[in-house]
């Protein structure tokens, strides 16, 4: 891989050519040799809020072997766990900043929840890479990263069976644009629920 930074500038769409937020697209290098390791020392943890009873954000995407935050921003308390298989966890019954920072040492999927409020979901997603980032409202992204091959990947909990596991090959030399067509429609999200949560006092 080369020294020299290029710009990726990527949009993902979906079958009808929508263009869709929110997607993580992340690139790996063919030669992971020379790749630089940059996940977040405990010291500059990412964050994973909990805000009016919801997971802020509600998709995080860090580098393997990163630490994320779980602050509690809400003057109720909160239990979080995850049985992920690339991170399980728990987080018992607590409010304010009082949670240790986790670690996510293995690439893959991590989904989120609350033991008190059920209806509390969202997700970490660690990558083996150091480019990564999520889709903006235009349902683009731009990424810097050397000259090099790539396989450049996305992700996002709502992909339907045709467009999970999937990577596109792509060679980088200079600013490059790239279009990512989705086979399917995005399955549908989960609805909002009500706070309406009887147990106040937690």
């Amino acid at each position: 891989m080369g020294v020299y930074a290029a710009e990726l500038s990527v949009t993902v769409t979906d079958s009808k050519n929508r263009l869709l937020p929110n997607i993580v697209v992340y690139a790996e290098p063919l030669d992971k040799s020379s790749m630089p390791n940059e996940a977040a020392p405990l010291d500059h943890s990412a964050v994973m809020d909990q805000i009016h009873k919801q997971f802020v954000p509600h998709i995080l995407v860090v580098q393997k072997s990163s630490w994320v935050n779980f602050p509690n921003s809400d003057s109720i308390k909160h239990h979080v766990y995850s049985f992920s298989p690339a991170k399980s966890f728990e987080l018992r019954l607590y409010d304010g900043g009082k949670a240790k920072p986790i670690q996510f040492e293995k690439a893959g999927e991590v989904v989120l929840g609350c033991n008190i409020h059920d209806w509390m979901l969202g997700y970490i997603y660690s990558v083996d890479t150091p480019w990564f980032a999520k889709t903006n409202k235009q349902g683009a992204v731009t990424l810097d990263l050397p000259d090099g091959d790539y396989q450049l990947k996305y992700w996002s909990p709502l992909l339907q069976n045709a467009d999970k596991d999937k990577a596109i090959q792509l060679t980088v030399k200079g600013d490059k644009q790239q279009t990512i067509q989705l086979n399917d429609e995005l399955l549908p999200a989960l609805a909002d629920y009500e706070n309406n949560d009887e147990l106040t006092d937690y």
